[in-house]
């Protein structure tokens, strides 16, 4: 749940990376909200409302959804406009992180970023 609270609190943030995990664990607990959603307006007898209820989440997890994919698409090491091209995004939010940084900045995982501390008495 930290993941889709994380996701949240970032929702215009379409600057830096976001790591597969974050990415993947916020589509899969929107995906159940979702579903829970559908549910609940199909097994109750005043759809109208749980249906409105429905479309308001999807507008609010609308922009986070967003900026976590462009972050996703960072971290491969390809500009945020590769989330609109269908199946190479997915396979973008499938590949893993590029090693180090990249212009969009540090690996979140930190594996391949040049810590300056790293080099001190090695010279």
């Amino acid at each position: 749940m930290n993941w889709y609270l994380k996701v949240l609190k970032q929702y215009t943030d379409f600057k830096g990376r976001a790591r597969r995990k974050e990415y993947w664990m916020f589509v899969l607990i929107n995906s159940i909200i979702s579903f829970s959603l559908k549910f609940i307006m199909y097994g109750s007898l005043v759809s109208t409302e749980t249906s409105l209820i429905e479309t308001i989440y999807s507008i609010a997890v609308f922009l986070p959804y967003l900026a976590v994919g462009v972050r996703r698409m960072h971290d491969a090491g390809k500009s945020g406009w590769f989330l609109l091209i269908p199946f190479y995004n997915l396979y973008l939010a499938c590949t893993d992180s590029e090693n180090g940084e990249n212009k969009w900045g540090s690996n979140p995982k930190g594996l391949g970023n040049s810590n300056e501390i790293d080099f001190i008495g090695n010279e």
